[in-house]
């Protein structure tokens, strides 16, 4: 089996959104990048793709859908990514937290049964390579502010807008 990826880049209103899907099309990494490099340095050394080349993929078709206000477009996207047992029960939830009523870390923490794993929570969000697709932008801190967001604050401030003018 080779390790081969497409890779696509759409415009977005919060700017170029790049993909990389595997050849199974389940996201790999994504992000509001231009640049490959960066795109692929959010994945795991280990499970870089080797290849990588142009082309569609229908995360594209998902997200420009989530753009156009389909906000739920983006919910049945495939992605994998590796990690730990907990890693992947925090990336499964952050699925199914509803567009505009994000949680905190603590709720987040809560909600995976480790009530005391706030920092552990975060470290979720963070690693978390398929942005979008896991809607880890749906995490917030205790008092409501933003938190960190990988692909910066203005795009967090701009995803949770859009969602919560469509709820």
């Amino acid at each position: 089996m080779t390790n081969a990826a497409t890779v696509q880049t759409i415009d977005t209103p919060d700017g170029p959104f790049t993909i990389v899907s595997d050849a199974q099309g389940r996201v790999l990494a994504s992000g509001w990048t231009a640049d490959l490099e960066v795109a692929l340095a959010r994945i795991p050394a280990a499970a870089r793709p080797t290849e990588v080349h142009e082309g569609r993929t229908d995360a594209a078709t998902a997200a420009l859908a989530y753009y156009a206000g389909d906000i739920s477009a983006i919910d049945t996207v495939p992605v994998w990514q590796p990690g730990t047992a907990m890693q992947h029960a925090g990336w499964d939830a952050l699925r199914t937290i509803t567009p505009g009523a994000p949680l905190s870390y603590t709720e987040f923490a809560a909600q995976l049964g480790a009530p005391r794993a706030v920092r552990a929570a975060a470290s979720i969000c963070a690693r978390n390579a398929p942005a979008l697709f896991v809607p880890c932008h749906r995490v917030l801190r205790g008092d409501g502010s933003l938190g960190g967001f990988a692909w910066g604050l203005e795009v967090k401030r701009s995803l949770l807008a859009r969602e919560s003018a469509t709820n």
